[in-house]
């Protein structure tokens, strides 16, 4: 199961250093809802060595203005503490993947 951020431990574990990947999604939202299976098999596929979860934005704002997420969904890859990719809008299994991939 993806593991489920907030404005607190979202910027704790970012600190860390461990490859992380944000999805910024909303209930109501279609396209989140399209990727949200994707996202969750990924989590489940490189459990321990990418930490991959969601982030509600109806739920907390601090981390989406932080780094200034206007649509929904935004997937945010982080490495070393440091954002390195972003993907905006629903896209391919392949793409996330390619990304996810990228922070090992």
């Amino acid at each position: 199961m993806a593991f489920i951020f907030n404005d607190e431990n979202a910027k704790q574990e970012i600190a860390t250093g461990k490859a992380i990947v944000i999805d910024f999604w909303a209930e109501w939202c279609g396209p989140c809802k399209s990727i949200a299976p994707i996202v969750e098999e990924l989590a489940h596929e490189y459990e321990g060595r990418v930490l991959i979860g969601k982030y509600d934005v109806d739920e907390g704002m601090d981390l989406a203005a932080e780094y200034n997420i206007r649509n929904i969904p935004t997937l945010l890859f982080f490495k070393g503490g440091q954002l390195v990719d972003r993907n905006v809008g629903s896209t391919t299994r392949a793409v996330l993947e390619e990304k996810v991939k990228a922070l090992l």
